[in-house]
């Protein structure tokens, strides 16, 4: 398998963390731009979907450019099951979540993301607050579920 370069590009950014108090990651914050999204300037605003479109984003791929992560429930294609590095979009109280699938449990997904903990870091969802699986728009679809 080869690996999709925006999987790449979010492992690069694995052990990341917020800075806590009045100093921001500088490294969060050039996510936010490259994310298209500069008009945010600290990283106490949710960054999951930031993170995403960064990560897109800088591997050529347009991601919806949206600070919301359920922004990413209408974007590219719709996949029917996990594969590895396709987009999974999750509810959350007051919100939603969104990551890059790395792996399957019983019940839950593996997914690489940022804001979870406060830090870029792969973490499991369960399955029963998934909303869908994305596949990025002009990227050849996978050819093997997890």
């Amino acid at each position: 398998m080869v690996e999709p370069k925006w999987m790449d590009e979010a492992k690069k950014h694995i052990g990341l963390r917020e800075v806590k108090g009045p100093e921001h990651a500088p490294e969060i914050l050039a996510m936010w731009r490259d994310a298209r999204l500069g008009g945010i300037k600290d990283d106490e605003t949710p960054w999951c979907a930031g993170f995403a479109c960064a990560c897109l984003e800088r591997v050529g791929i347009r991601s919806p450019r949206s600070a919301a992560a359920r922004s990413f429930a209408s974007w590219g294609v719709q996949l029917k099951e996990p594969s590895y590095g396709c987009v999974a979009v999750f509810t959350r109280d007051g919100g939603g979540h969104v990551g890059f699938v790395v792996g399957k449990d019983a019940g839950s997904l593996r997914v690489l993301g940022g804001n979870q903990s406060d830090s870029v870091r792969v973490s499991p969802y369960p399955m029963s607050r998934l909303i869908c699986l994305r596949w990025p728009p002009g990227v050849p679809l996978p050819t093997e579920a997890l």
